[in-house]
């Protein structure tokens, strides 16, 4: 899985981490039962707080997609709502976007102000 940050961005740090999981849940890079990374190791590896990471990972969990084991560390609990969910949303972003007179470079502006 690639572990990515964007140190400089307006997103916090502990959801673009969430985000990494939630994205490799939804294209099956982790699956159901795979053990994440101890949270100091990966806080390490993308160079924040180990605290950070473990608030990302604790979102993950109340959202129901990690479950904590002692002294197994952090699991995929779900394989939570997946990437067609995404496309889904995406196409019917698609299609309201043209229903009201949008063009592609206006809704892709639309999107980067958002993010």
């Amino acid at each position: 899985m690639l572990w990515t940050v964007d140190h400089a961005s307006r997103t916090p740090l502990q959801e673009q981490i969430a985000g990494c999981v939630r994205r490799a849940i939804a294209d099956g890079t982790l699956a159901v039962g795979d053990r994440l990374p101890p949270a100091q190791e990966l806080a390490d590896a993308v160079e924040v707080d180990r605290n950070t990471v473990l608030v990302a990972y604790r979102h993950l969990r109340d959202a129901g997609l990690l479950e904590f084991r002692r002294g197994r560390g952090a699991r995929v609990a779900d394989s939570g709502p997946g990437r067609a969910e995404l496309d889904a949303a995406g196409r019917e972003l698609v299609r309201l976007a043209r229903q009201h007179g949008y063009g592609r470079a206006e809704l892709i502006t639309m999107i980067e102000e958002l993010t």
